[in-house]
């Protein structure tokens, strides 16, 4: 069983997951830990449940999802896995940070595995499956659980709403088709944990959103 941990970060109140199963062994995904506290905070949870990370990945690189990139590699001795074209958008964090108030942004470390669409997510029992999402930004990708429905959504679908468009990378039509292609055709009961605001189900959007209409 996947045990899904919430964390909610930043001055953009992004939601840092971390999955593990029984073997302890974890997946960190989009740590947007900042401050001293935030940082702590997954450190104090990893250690007092004795978790094992062994994957860093970001479905994708705004500035909000990587703010802890650094942290938590340095910590856990573990290697950045992205999509490879997500290395534009991690790169510009470095020229933007300062801007947004995060003056004290200590940069990503390289990717050194870029995930593709099909990939396998592996750790402990558990596996997660790699879907390419593009349009919030042109790298974005999701982590699907068909065992356990569930996705780890980064910025695609949110409740009510989806991810913005207007952003560096970002293209409306490219995200609606990602959405309908990708997500859409996933079980109703599918569970999406988003990458900001509250959890929700790819059921109640197919019917409630209204950018699906």
């Amino acid at each position: 069983m996947i045990t899904i941990e919430t964390f909610t970060f930043n001055d953009f109140h992004e939601n840092t997951y971390l999955l593990f199963d029984e073997t302890k062994e974890c997946v960190i995904v989009d740590p947007g830990c900042y401050s001293a506290s935030e940082q702590a905070e997954v450190k104090s949870f990893i250690e007092n449940n004795r978790l094992k990370p062994l994957r860093l990945i970001n479905t994708h690189c705004h500035i909000d999802h990587v703010l802890g990139n650094n942290f938590v590699a340095k910590n856990w001795s573990l290697d950045l896995e992205i999509h490879r074209l997500d290395l534009p958008t991690l790169y510009a964090v470095r020229e933007y940070c300062q801007l947004y108030g995060f003056g004290n942004y200590e940069a990503s470390p390289e990717p050194v595995h870029f995930l593709e669409e099909g990939d396998v997510i592996s750790f402990g029992n558990s596996k997660l499956t790699v879907l390419f999402t593009p349009g919030h930004a042109p790298g974005h990708i999701i982590l699907y659980s068909e065992k356990y429905h569930f996705i780890i959504g980064g910025d695609v679908l949110f409740q009510n709403s989806i991810g913005r468009t207007d952003l560096a990378g970002g293209d409306y039509d490219t995200l609606i088709k990602s959405i309908k292609e990708k997500l859409l055709t996933l079980d109703a009961q599918t569970k999406v944990y988003c990458g900001h605001g509250p959890s929700t189900y790819i059921g109640y959007e197919k019917n409630n959103n209204p950018f699906l209409k």
